[in-house]
Formats: structure tokens, sequence, C-alpha cells
């Protein structure tokens, strides 16, 4: 095993003997849930999958599945989840679509598309045809640039298409680049909702930090920009103390406000930090100190108007009425 592995060991090993503690503390478990981040996969088909999870994670070669996740998450009510594109592959979209069909815990796939190419339009308009598709993913991820296409015309007409449609867009791997260039693109798209990934994992340079309080001030008057407080736990601070999280917690909130804040798990990438049920046992605590229509905004309701997901169970219509 490698160095940096045992690291990741003992430190998840570290983080799991603290959650009892942290779970115990934490907001009660009977507020419904809805997850806007997971990632499904499956490393054992012929061609395999350009996403495997953390290596220290099992489902890196048993694969990921709406029942796998059903078990990891099993102590937290979720009532429903959003697979995050996991393969730069056009046709693990339909993969996905496919897999999420199967079962009804999936309400939406947020997909991934070469949105600048010449046939995007007819490609996008075919998957947009199932309800399941509740998005297309795009940043700094499987070499994609988000911050030089935000200024080509191809990339914000195709753009144009996905707002169109009732869609949203999400972004990848945060940077204060890639906020600037949401920015960009919310100012020649506002009606596109467009959904940051997480945030709390950012951690501007010094000489960068001007520049990022700048970005959130801007962000903060946009009314159909959200954030997905994930990665919490991330390279550099896997604490499970809501203490060693809160100041950042504090300013995301602060910035997108109430209605503008998504739960998001992150599994199974947040494995490679710590155990989910840390992960999200720090989210509950923090809410666990705001109002109840504030943890409900969070928790279940502000992902509906993010994503605009219909209801496939009893459970999730419920939340509907």
């Amino acid at each position: 095993m490698s160095q940096d592995l045992t690291r990741r060991t003992l430190i998840g090993g570290a983080i799991a003997a603290a959650a009892v503690s942290s779970l115990e503390a934490a907001a009660p478990k009977t507020m419904p849930m809805v997850d806007t981040h997971i990632h499904l996969f499956d490393p054992n088909r012929p061609q395999g999958a350009p996403y495997r999870g953390p290596k220290t994670s099992p489902v890196s070669k048993t694969g990921s599945f709406p029942a796998t996740y059903r078990k990891a998450l099993h102590r937290h009510p979720v009532v429903a989840a959003i697979h995050v594109d996991a393969s730069p592959w056009i046709e693990d979209n339909l993969w996905a679509l496919q897999t999420a069909e199967t079962d009804p815990i999936m309400v939406g796939v947020i997909g991934n598309f070469r949105i600048e190419s010449p046939d995007f339009p007819e490609i996008f308009a075919r998957h947009a045809k199932n309800p399941l598709l509740r998005g297309l993913r795009y940043g700094n991820l499987w070499r994609y640039d988000i911050v030089a296409q935000s200024q080509r015309p191809e990339f914000i007409a195709g753009l144009k298409l996905v707002s169109d449609a009732g869609l949203a867009l999400d972004t990848a791997n945060p940077r204060v680049d890639l906020l600037q260039a949401v920015v960009r693109i919310s100012d020649r798209l506002p009606d596109l909702r467009i959904v940051i990934d997480h945030l709390c994992k950012l951690d501007p340079k010094p000489e960068e930090q001007a520049a990022y309080d700048a970005v959130l001030s801007e962000i903060a008057g946009r009314p159909n920009l959200y954030v997905k407080l994930s990665s919490s736990l991330h390279e550099g601070n896997v604490s499970p103390r809501l203490a060693d999280h809160k100041a950042r917690l504090d300013l995301l909130f602060g910035t997108f406000g109430a209605d503008r804040v998504l739960f998001a798990s992150d599994w199974p990438n947040v494995e490679g930090d710590g155990p989910v049920d840390v992960a999200v046992a720090i989210l509950q605590e923090y809410f666990a100190g705001k109002t109840l229509v504030e943890r409900e905004k969070f928790f279940w309701r502000n992902s509906i108007g993010a994503y605009r997901w219909v209801a496939r169970t009893a459970g999730q219509r419920a939340l509907f009425g």
C-alpha cells in the first residue's frame, strides 16, 4: 500500500472513530434529504469506466449503483438522489439514464456533453427527451475549460439550448477563475440556473483572496446561482469537527442565502477523505443551528427549484404537497 493510501486509511479510521459523537450531536434524522451529487459507474463493463471512485473504497472494484448508494446512506432519510456525470464518454449519458431508471430513488442525471461541439444541438435534443436528464456538467474536468469557453459564442449558444429546455448547468472543480466564468455566463444567460459544486474545498491563495471576495460579492446578488455545500471533508481539512468547517460554511451560506444552498454528499468520492456519515454529520450539525424552514430548504426544497426534478415515489411526491 502506498504512503498516500496508508495516510488516508489512518485518517479515515480516526474520522470514523469520531463519527459516532458527531452523529449524535447532529440534527434529528427525520428531515427528508435529497442528495444532489452522487456518482454511478460500473468498472466491470467490458470497456471499464473512466472514473472509479477513490482507490480506498470497495466500490472502485465493485461499482457504484443506486442499490450501493442506498446501502451507503442507510443511516439517513434520503428520499431522492441525482447522479452527476462521472465519464466524458458521450455514450455513458445513456448508460447513466438507463441505470437511474432502474431505481426510483434516482430523480435526476446531470449529463456530460461537449457543449461547444457542432453536433451538440442534435445530441442534446435526443437526450433531453428523457425526463431524468436535469442538467449538464461543464467545468475544469476531463480537459474541459469553462473559463475559455465562457467567452466563445458557440458555447453560449449551446447553453442557451440548455436554458430554454429548463435544465441546469453544473460546474466542476471550483477555482476563482471558474467563478468569474460563471458570472460571465450568467450575464449572457440570466435565466440559466447554474449550480456550483464543491465550493467548500476551494481555499484561495493569498494573492487570489481579493478576487475571490469580489466574485462572491457578485454572485450574492444573482438568484439563479446555487451552491452545493459538499466536500467539507477534503484534502487538507478532514477534521470531523464542525468548528473546523464552520467559517467556510458561514461564508457560503451568507453569500448564497437560505434559498440557494443544496445538500450533496459527493458519494463515493467523499470516501477518499473520510466516511460519508461524517461528511453528512457536519452538515446536519451545522443546520441544526438554523430554523426549520432553512433546514428544509437546504436538505430538500432547494433541490426542486434548482433541478426541477419529477417525483417517482410517494415519499418524493409528499415533498411537493
